[in-house]
């Protein structure tokens, strides 16, 4: 589903947004590409959109690397000759089904994949590691059981929301076998639709008041997040001295108020990167409550230019890097 483009066009610039809308475009128009090619029988090896997926070397970055800004990867490295990887396999497959979405499984032979095995520095098989926004990190060695991993998943599933906003698209059981077909567009929702009108009029509190309702109900609209962390951001910069701002976030580095009200500047005025790493590098110099604060806001405009977005890839990996 497309984002709106923030109104309100004589307060603010509204660069960011329409970037927005165009990435979010252009991963629609691959997702169709997808379903085109598995209808017509020639769908990439390993399936592209399926929960297990066998990943070798060329795939390493559209399978792994990008997909890992929208939902946790698992990566067991395995071989035909080890028989621990054969009794570990299937429960990792059987745990990817049943999370149904929640984190991708990529199988990768070492066999016939050398450097990604000496990349990742594993020194012996079956090898398990996740992939969180381009950041990767070993998670168990051996045959573990499978009640120990499941808490290895839990853990890593939780993380993923929690530090990065990323949660994987949930999956019917079953329908990662079927060939993907257009859905029908959903009917139009009436309160949705009340927020929209709100914030194409410019009534932000009215607004921000309907998209928080219709996450009331249904906390997954991804639509209904857009539009609130859309509508928030063009409330906080309502009325700022554009001026002042920037001046007080250059001579008080430390200020996170003013690094926070800097930002949301610098993303409508379609200065994203700027807005990002003004962020991430107040995390690094911060702490405790602090810090959080500057973590969700920067988790909220991610939400406005959309996961899909380059900018956004390399922003969580940034953030990553200074978390961990």
């Amino acid at each position: 589903m497309q984002p709106r483009n923030m109104s309100m066009s004589g307060v603010v610039d509204l660069a960011a947004v329409k970037a927005a809308g165009e990435a979010r475009q252009k991963a629609e128009e691959a997702r169709a590409q997808r379903a085109a090619s598995a209808d017509q029988g020639d769908e990439a090896p390993g399936g592209a959109d399926r929960l297990v997926i066998d990943v070798d070397e060329a795939g390493f970055e559209s399978e792994i690397l990008q997909r890992s800004a929208e939902v946790p990867v698992v990566i067991d490295f395995w071989a035909e000759w080890c028989e621990p990887c054969k009794q570990l396999g299937p429960v990792l497959e059987k745990l990817a089904h049943e999370y149904a979405g929640r984190f991708v499984l990529a199988k990768v032979d070492v066999d016939q994949n050398q450097a990604l095995f000496q990349q990742f520095g594993v020194q012996g098989i079956p090898a398990v590691f996740a992939v969180i926004a381009g950041q990767a990190l070993p998670l168990f060695q051996g045959a573990a059981p499978e009640q120990q991993i499941r808490q290895v998943l839990d853990q890593l599933v939780e993380a993923a929301r929690q530090q990065f906003g990323i949660e994987g698209a949930p999956v019917a059981p079953g329908a990662e076998q079927e060939a993907p077909q257009a859905a029908p567009e959903p009917p139009a929702d009436p309160a949705l639709a009340a927020a929209h009108s709100a914030l194409d009029a410019g009534d932000l509190g009215g607004a921000v008041q309907a998209y928080k309702n219709v996450l009331s109900g249904d906390p997954g609209n991804v639509e209904a997040r857009l539009g609130l962390a859309q509508a928030e951001l063009l409330g906080r910069v309502q009325g700022l001295d554009a001026g002042q701002v920037r001046t007080d976030a250059a001579d008080r580095p430390d200020d996170v108020a003013a690094q926070l009200r800097a930002a949301d500047l610098d993303l409508v005025g379609g200065h994203v990167e700027d807005a990002f790493g003004r962020l991430v590098d107040t995390v690094r110099r911060t702490v405790g409550d602090d810090r959080e604060k500057v973590r969700l806001r920067l988790l909220e405009l991610f939400e406005v230019i959309g996961g899909e977005d380059p900018r956004v890839v390399a922003a969580r990996g940034a953030l990553a890097r200074v978390l961990f």
